[in-house]
């Protein structure tokens, strides 16, 4: 069940002999459930330095990060990334070329009863408009479809919440714009949380329910997306 994201005075940042080097402070967020999120911004802003401590990969010097009712970070908590029930897709899709498509849409479902397995990747295959493809590895997929195929691992787990980091960078721009709305459209109809982090606007203005434009490691303004 998709959760609400709640991120409360986040502080971000690596030790150094000198000191804690701060690359993230003061950071607030709301998200509702279901809706998608984008954070903006150029190189260096500290969107993905977020994203990495929303997944659990960069532990908070102060503040507390929430899904749900769930408390997931702060400065004395640290739930582990596979205790957070977030599924992640990134720019390199990561498929295993020695699996099929539902292979790998499969991948997290082991614990699964065989029939239950079976079924969800199914489900996901046709809602990201690949059930013709289940038998196909991924040298023998476009990119744009790998990447569906990857969005379709992402959600099979039911996770609470996606975050995505710069998931269409790798494809060319035709491909990008179509793949942009596509897993939009795909998002919203699995009723899906999600964080995209970019640095193109076109991508944010696209795909986001409300965007956010970080700056210098803050959040600077955040924003509802034009009605479509």
């Amino acid at each position: 069940m998709t959760r609400a994201l709640d991120i409360r005075g986040l502080r971000l940042g690596y030790d150094t002999p000198r000191g804690l080097h701060t690359v993230v402070d003061g950071f607030e967020l709301h998200l509702a459930a279901g809706r998608i999120g984008c954070l903006l911004g150029p190189s260096g802003c500290g969107k993905t330095t977020v994203l990495r401590a929303i997944a659990g990969f960069e532990p908070a010097r102060a503040g507390e990060i929430r899904l749900g009712e769930r408390l997931l970070s702060s400065a004395d908590t640290h739930l582990p990334p596979e205790a957070r029930q977030i599924g992640l897709m990134f720019q390199e899709y990561a498929l295993f070329p020695h699996l099929s498509a539902a292979g790998n849409v499969a991948f997290g479902l082991r614990r699964w009863a065989r029939a239950d397995r079976e079924a969800r990747v199914r489900e996901m295959l046709t809602l990201v408009g690949l059930p013709e493809m289940a038998a196909r590895f991924p040298h023998e997929l476009s990119g744009g479809q790998q990447q569906r195929v990857a969005l379709a691992r992402a959600l099979a787990p039911a996770p609470a919440l996606i975050l995505l980091d710069e998931p269409f960078s790798n494809l060319d721009g035709a491909t990008r714009e179509r793949l942009t709305v596509e897993v939009r459209d795909i998002l919203h109809a699995a009723g899906q949380t999600a964080i995209l982090v970019t640095h193109h606007a076109a991508e944010a203005q696209t795909m986001a329910d409300h965007t956010g434009l970080m700056h210098g490691g803050r959040l600077v303004q955040w924003t509802d997306a034009a009605p479509r």
